[in-house]
């Protein structure tokens, strides 16, 4: 059977009809790509060193190609023009994840020190997944808006009357 014929259902093909839906839908796919590149880096680290750090240098690890690949096929936003500025976006999105889950792993290792690697690793999944909400946010102002004026660029060059 010819799988690429197969319909789509109709939630997910009305979805893919919204720009927004079409976003979600890349972004989550980026995530959780992402998300898997964190648990082993972090499992990784954590062998040499302690949950915080294990946890900083994981995240700052897969923030820079998180970004570039949200920046491309997430938002369409092709072209170095405002890459930079596009990385400093995410390297803030960053900073609020390394905020909760730093917080998070700290607070696991209060309330229950001899917490295993894997009870570690599902409380900053779950703390990863509350800060994703705020990255899309994120990047999705300021990415989208620099796609938002490459169009009109792109319209004032066509329509110089305008």
């Amino acid at each position: 059977m010819d799988t690429a014929r197969l319909p789509a259902p109709a939630a997910l093909r009305r979805l893919l009809r919204h720009r927004l839906g079409r976003e979600l839908l890349a972004f989550g796919a980026i995530g959780i790509a992402s998300t898997a590149a964190y648990a082993a880096l972090y499992l990784l680290l954590r062998t040499a060193t302690g949950a915080t750090a294990a946890n900083a240098l994981a995240l700052v690890l897969t923030a820079l190609a998180n970004t570039a690949a949200n920046r491309r096929l997430t938002f369409g936003v092709r072209g170095g023009g405002s890459m930079v500025r596009d990385q400093i976006g995410g390297l803030i999105a960053l900073a609020v994840a390394l905020a909760v889950t730093t917080l998070s792993v700290s607070l696991l290792g209060a309330l229950a020190p001899r917490a295993g690697r894997l009870a570690e690793l599902a409380v900053l999944v779950a703390a990863n997944a509350l800060a994703t909400v705020a990255r899309f946010v994120l990047l999705r102002s300021w990415i989208a808006a620099d796609r938002e004026r490459a169009l009109v660029r792109v319209s004032s060059m066509r329509n110089p009357q305008e």
